[in-house]
């Protein structure tokens, strides 16, 4: 177990790129949101490019891999659009998540089970460009196991569960995440967190796994940002993973 907290915080900046996309042009500016994400302390930028590109476009990804300086990652569904863009950009990471098209947001992990030989091909397939890779997956010890299996070097845990249950009993809630993080760390698998995790319930995971690498946060981030200013924010959120 890390002695101390190292747990780094990446701003998803798809919901910048939503609100743009809203009325069209170039405003808000999504490069120089991502650049100031980073000068404000953040350590990492994390984009989700969808094949309508609702949201982040290719254009910005490929904007984005020139001046991004924390770690980039890019998350998605690994068919060969995503595929192209990790070969074009070769990120520090590729989280691979396994929802389809016109799936609103992420709504579960993968079923490592079920498909170990096409997440094992695929996860090969992107660590031969040197990128670093994690599977979005459930709380669950089998799930973790065949991302081990697989070949991922991370995993990423889905966090709406916990974050569902933290105001009713938060010490059921974080139990699974504790016993899949626990498999993790005797696997050597890298771990991650994300999805619904904000101010109020990001503390109690990170004192309760403090050997957690990363969060990814985006949707509670920027509107928390909306009331008390970008920087102030996240400021905020990487008091909350100090330990």
């Amino acid at each position: 177990m890390k002695l101390q907290n190292v747990t780094r915080l990446s701003v998803n900046i798809n919901k910048i790129a939503t609100l743009r996309n809203a009325r069209g042009g170039n405003n808000p500016d999504v490069v120089k949101m991502a650049l100031d994400c980073e000068r404000f302390g953040a350590q990492g930028i994390t984009v989700h490019p969808r094949p309508d590109e609702r949201h982040i476009t290719y254009v910005d990804v490929m904007q984005l891999k020139d001046v991004v300086t924390t770690e980039f990652n890019i998350e998605g569904y690994p068919d060969d659009r995503y595929m192209k863009i990790i070969r074009e950009v070769k990120p520090a990471q590729a989280t691979l998540v396994p929802d389809g098209p016109h799936v609103i947001t992420s709504n579960a992990g993968w079923d490592t089970v079920e498909h170990a030989e096409f997440l094992k091909k695929i996860i090969g397939e992107i660590k031969l460009q040197g990128v670093r890779v994690s599977l979005f997956v459930n709380p669950d010890i089998k799930m973790v196991e065949g991302a081990a299996k697989a070949g991922a070097d991370r995993i990423e845990i889905y966090t709406e569960p916990y974050a569902s249950e933290y105001h009713q009993n938060k010490e059921k809630a974080v139990s699974p995440y504790i016993a899949a993080a626990r498999a993790a760390q005797e696997l050597k698998l890298g771990i991650n967190a994300g999805h619904d995790l904000d101010l109020h319930n990001l503390k109690y995971l990170q004192q309760s796994i403090p050997w957690l690498d990363e969060v990814s946060i985006g949707h509670a981030l920027i509107s928390d940002a909306l009331y008390l200013g970008l920087e102030n924010t996240i400021q905020l959120y990487l008091r909350q993973l100090k330990s």
